[in-house]
């Protein structure tokens, strides 16, 4: 440790015997350390439980509190943080006080008589291995600061449904199925499931079952024995191993082979795994997350996903809608992916002028939220002021017109009735036929709907049955543009 951080780091010394105390004092203080002293082991419980020690250095023998029974209270006292590393002194060296030592939380053990300097040499390690400790701990928050539910981002009605279901699994630890179009940020759900779980420091494991060959695959899942095939030279734990105690995430479960669909869903079952060329199965306690952007009921009425696996898979599903559902979230994805990509290549980039925000809403983003972040990122990059402009964004985006019905409307001399029944029609089209979701697209009530599609089936009953007007012979016929209808299963029950 560097002198000027010592000058940061509280020593505690804990000692009955005065002159061996002031030695202690005086010692650490010239190194540059910060130093108290306490004359016995309760006096040293006390200033342990006001907080602020590093380093604790105590005797064992003492009058007034044993210090091995001391470290038990110190234990105790700081469950609910960082305690200090501990070294413990004593005149009275055995390797069954050393153990016992460890055993209650010692770091290091030293007998009377000493070197000083052996002493000092065990405060910088014992600090040196604290201040890792404290970078690892500040490591993993970081990582886990992502994925927290409060930096995952949406106002819209669809993603405050997501949010609601995420935090009422986070004392959970049930399978979960992550549905949704490539680009909805499925893996992110699955990391900020796993970081609030109970689960959350032990590790998270990631595989995309549709990138790795399934010669491969299944022994990257299981693992395999020395000698299980010609490459085999040593064991390798696999990735169910390599998530002991935490999360597994298969990414395109939808992708998986039927073999290693069965082999999976005995693993899921049996809560264990046997590696190639093993001869019994390990237990394994894991927590799998997958993902699809599959129609998995459609896989499994063709015959290409197991039903049986799927159940399993889909305890919980959470359904991610596409960003072109959740056009609220737009600009506020968009304004956090400038801010981010600003930051990073430390570019004072501030903002987007009008016409290219209104690009931005007019593109219908078909790779989703990582389309965007992706447009964004490059028009940082290119960006040459603190506005961002059309011109730095991609040409598929800057000229994407607005939609082709209020343009056809014009050309074709619709009404305003006329443009919403094809509106509406249109939406159910998109909506596969199911009324609920076109009802809440619409930003209508069911009811509303269903009397609208009557009137509209009533009008073209009338259109179809209705004699056609004789026209003026002196005068031209007018022609008109058909408005497009869907066949009646489009209008079907959800």
């Amino acid at each position: 440790m560097e002198r000027s951080e010592r000058a940061h780091t509280t020593v505690l010394v804990v000692e009955d015997d005065a002159a061996m105390r002031d030695l202690l004092f005086e010692s650490l203080s010239e190194e540059g350390y910060q130093v108290e002293t306490a004359p016995g082991g309760r006096a040293g419980i006390e200033r342990v439980r006001s907080g602020g020690i590093d380093l604790l250095i105590t005797d064992v023998k003492m009058p007034d509190l044993d210090g091995l029974d001391a470290l038990q209270e110190i234990r105790a006292i700081a469950s609910d943080r960082a305690p200090p590393h501990i070294i413990v002194v004593t005149a009275f060296g055995s390797i069954e006080t050393a153990i016992k030592a460890v055993k209650l939380g010692a770091y290091d053990y030293i007998t009377k008589p000493f070197e000083i300097d052996a002493l000092l040499l065990a405060v910088d390690k014992a600090l040196n291995e604290r201040q890792l400790r404290r970078e690892v701990a500040r490591l993993r928050r970081e990582v886990a600061r992502p994925y927290q539910f409060d930096h995952l981002i949406g106002r819209s009605s669809a993603m405050q449904a997501v949010f609601l279901l995420l935090r009422r699994l986070t004392s959970s630890s049930t399978n979960v199925l992550i549905t949704g179009e490539s680009g909805t940020g499925k893996e992110l759900v699955a990391r900020a499931i796993h970081y609030n779980s109970p689960r959350a420091k032990r590790p998270f494991v990631a595989v995309n079952c549709a990138a790795i060959p399934d010669t491969l695959l299944e022994s990257e899942l299981f693992g395999y024995k020395r000698g299980a095939f010609t490459d085999a030279r040593t064991d390798r734990a696999g990735m169910f191993v390599e998530a002991e105690g935490g999360t597994l995430f298969l990414d395109e479960i939808g992708d998986l082979s039927p073999s290693l669909q069965a082999k999976l869903l005995r693993v899921i079952q049996e809560r264990e795994i046997r590696p190639l060329g093993a001869n019994r199965p390990e237990k394994v306690d894991v927590r799998v997350l997958s993902a699809t952007h599959r129609n998995l009921e459609q896989r499994i009425q063709e015959g290409g996903f197991r039903e049986d696996l799927f159940y399993r898979l889909n305890v919980i599903q959470v359904a991610l809608p596409p960003l072109r559902e959740r056009t609220e979230d737009l600009l506020l994805l968009a304004d956090h992916f400038l801010a981010e990509a600003a930051r990073r290549s430390n570019k004072p980039v501030a903002s987007f002028d009008e016409t290219a925000l209104k690009a931005l809403c007019n593109y219908p983003w078909p790779g989703n939220v990582r389309e965007l972040e992706n447009v964004i990122e490059r028009a940082v990059a290119l960006g040459e002021s603190s506005l961002l402009t059309p011109d730095d964004l991609p040409s598929q985006v800057r000229q994407r017109r607005t939609s082709d019905v209020l343009a056809g409307a014009i050309l074709r001399d619709l009404t305003l009735a006329q443009l919403e029944r094809e509106y509406i029609e249109r939406m159910l089209q998109a909506e596969g036929g199911n009324k609920t979701r076109a009802a809440q697209r619409l930003g209508l009530d069911r009811k509303t709907l269903y009397r609208k599609l009557e009137e509209y089936e009533r009008t073209s009953t009338v259109e179809a049955t209705a004699e056609p007007a004789p026209a003026a012979p002196s005068e031209p016929r007018e022609t008109t543009v058909p408005i497009p209808r869907q066949p009646p299963s489009i209008l079907s029950e959800d």
